[in-house]
């Protein structure tokens, strides 16, 4: 049976949207989704055409590209500043780091894996998100030792 991905994706954002107590107009689940309001932030071009954005809300999620940290240092220093990126941005979309529900940890080195987890416990209050932590093979783009993009909620 051929299944429409964006059926299928509509579908999943309703449930998400309903589980965070969104109030969507309540006709049929093509007209709800489509009343959620969808924003991007610092969209990047690649000659002049829109390539990816830093920042999408939709609803009340928002959902924070990739950040890394492009400069020389060490896991540390990377993780300290991907981890502010994040709460840079997730300040000027109305939410903060006590807020997300899911991270992604990409890795350079997965040596590096305890010297990040020091750096990046506690930046997210007392109910930290989900998170899953790989490292991908041929690294991180830009030569970041980490890169780290996440899904928080706006009240």
């Amino acid at each position: 049976m051929k299944t429409n991905r964006r059926s299928v994706f509509k579908k999943m954002s309703l449930a998400v949207a309903g589980f965070m107590g969104l109030n969507a107009v309540k006709a049929s689940p093509n007209e709800e989704i489509e009343t959620m309001t969808t924003t991007a932030h610092n969209v990047t071009l690649d000659q002049g055409v829109p390539l990816f954005s830093g920042s999408r809300t939709f609803g009340k999620l928002v959902f924070i590209a990739g950040k890394g940290a492009h400069f020389k240092g060490d896991i540390a220093a990377h993780t300290e500043h991907v981890l502010n990126e994040l709460k840079t941005e997730l300040e000027k979309a109305g939410s903060s780091m006590n807020k997300v529900l899911k991270c992604n940890v990409y890795l350079n080195d997965l040596k590096d894996y305890k010297a990040m987890n020091d750096v990046y416990k506690g930046k997210f209050g007392d109910m930290p998100p989900v998170r899953t932590t790989v490292a991908p093979a041929g690294g991180i783009p830009g030569d970041s030792l980490v890169e780290i993009d996440c899904i928080a909620y706006i009240d």
